[in-house]
């Protein structure tokens, strides 16, 4: 597919949608207008003619130009045919399919080949502009109607909102430098497959918290999402397993990096989203990482979960550190989730899941065949493009401690004593040494760091976490 063949279908499939019906007649006359006449079609001229006196036939007598005696564009109706074959209903949410269908049209090609046999090739010389009809039902999506409307939004142009976007994945090819819009870094992990944290830039990060906001924040996600979901958090997925016969903690290999631009693409079009919008969109809140940056990946891990992981990376998907990726997660998610959910309901279990951690719940008929559970569920989870991680299958029962993504919730939810008794020690030994004497991994803003996990222990356990602040209370500053 060439870049002049692109803009013909483009530019023809627009027309098509702005005619004034979706008839046969109409579509001619709409393609007619925005091709023009013959002598409009631009021209190639043999290598010594004069361009200032025309062509020359093989005959060698003088060639002013492309024409025939016939109609212009002939092949328009059998075009129109294809189209509305293709198309009952004019598809007003969808020109880039309709252009592609018009590609791979056969009127299109004899177009094309005539236009050539006149050494010539055809051109789009009236372009229609289309506004494409949203059927979002929520009014922060249904003002999206045009890729212009998302640009404005984002107080971009047009132009702008195609060189972040980066659909035709120029940037992408670039391992570093001014074209690329991430920064890649890879984090060890002792015995274990190396982390990528994919970046955005500042820029591209700021545009994507106003799509975040203004956008993403409009779609509604399946009550099982916990984590990133306003109004939700850990503590409410963890309380909904407390005083369960058995907990089954399960989690998922490189979750972001299996959500691919597919599948970010088909929910934003099931939300209404027109689609060269939904295309935009998802082009600006994924990304695919360039070959010398996988190239590089440190050593450790599994050799197969290595490769896996490679091969995700080098499609386009969410990208690991970018603001919108939690929530296009969970909108992607959101057949996973229901899907897991009518599993467990199936078996008499509740479901939740934070991120990429899936939680299920249930009685003794669970408890009973929990191997036969999980095996169910990594079929689902397979079939939905993701990969369950063995070494992280947990099957806990009431006798054991049972914990929800760090939150204990054998009879209510609550603080592990362990990470309680370790956050008591460190501040008794920062009243004595000094805060950022106990800050041996280097954090950052390390009181805020502390207060943050204190207010953590404070919402499962109120009179530990008083006690932790009495403590950080008397820590000097």
């Amino acid at each position: 597919m060439t870049a002049r063949a692109d803009a013909v279908a483009t530019g023809l499939a627009h027309a098509m949608l702005a005619a004034p019906a979706w008839t046969e007649a109409a579509l001619v006359a709409a393609c007619a207008a925005a091709l023009g006449p013959a002598a409009e079609l631009s021209t190639t001229f043999h290598h010594d003619a004069d361009p200032g006196d025309g062509g020359l036939r093989d005959d060698g007598s003088r060639d002013d130009g492309p024409h025939d005696d016939g109609p212009p564009h002939p092949w328009l109706p059998g075009l129109a045919h294809e189209a509305l074959r293709a198309f009952p209903r004019a598809p007003h949410d969808e020109p880039r399919l309709l252009a592609e269908v018009l590609h791979t049209s056969g009127a299109l090609g004899r177009g094309r080949a005539r236009a050539a046999a006149q050494g010539a090739s055809l051109r789009i010389v009236r372009v229609a502009v289309v506004t494409t009809p949203t059927r979002a039902a929520d009014p922060r999506l249904r003002r999206l109607g045009s890729v212009a409307d998302l640009a404005a939004l984002l107080h971009l142009t047009v132009g702008e909102l195609d060189w972040f976007a980066d659909v035709r994945h120029w940037n992408r090819r670039h391992a570093s430098g001014p074209l690329q819009h991430h920064r890649y870094e890879w984090r060890t992990r002792p015995g274990r497959t190396p982390r990528l944290l994919e970046v955005p830039g500042h820029r591209l990060r700021d545009l994507q918290r106003v799509a975040l906001d203004e956008v993403l924040a409009a779609v509604p996600l399946h009550d099982a999402a916990h984590g990133f979901v306003p109004g939700r958090s850990a503590v409410t997925g963890a309380a909904v397993h407390t005083g369960a016969e058995v907990v089954v903690a399960l989690d998922l290999r490189s979750f972001f990096a299996r959500v691919g631009a597919g599948r970010v693409y088909g929910a934003l079009r099931r939300e209404g989203l027109p689609e060269a919008v939904a295309h935009v969109l998802t082009g600006l809140t994924t990304t695919s990482v360039p070959p010398a940056v996988l190239s590089a990946m440190p050593p450790g891990g599994d050799p197969s979960e290595r490769a896996a992981l490679r091969r995700a990376l080098a499609l386009p998907h969410l990208a690991q550190g970018a603001p919108t990726s939690p929530a296009l997660a969970n909108v992607a998610s959101r057949r996973l989730d229901s899907r897991l959910a009518g599993w467990a309901a199936a078996a008499g279990a509740r479901y939740t899941r934070y991120a990429d951690d899936l939680t299920f719940s249930g009685g003794p008929g669970v408890a009973a065949r929990s191997d036969a559970f999980v095996r169910g569920v990594g079929r689902v989870v397979a079939d939905e493009g993701h990969e369950l991680n063995p070494h992280k299958t947990r099957v806990r029962g009431a006798a054991t401690r049972q914990t929800v993504t760090g939150i204990v919730v054998n009879e209510h939810v609550t603080v592990t004593r362990t990470s309680y008794d370790a956050l008591r020690a460190l501040l008794h030994n920062a009243e004595r040494t000094g805060l950022e004497a106990q800050n041996r991994a280097g954090v950052p803003e390390f009181r805020a760091h502390l207060e943050g996990r204190i207010g953590w222990v404070e919402q499962l356990h109120p009179a530990r976490g008083a006690r932790l602040r009495e403590l950080l209370a008397r820590v000097p500053r």
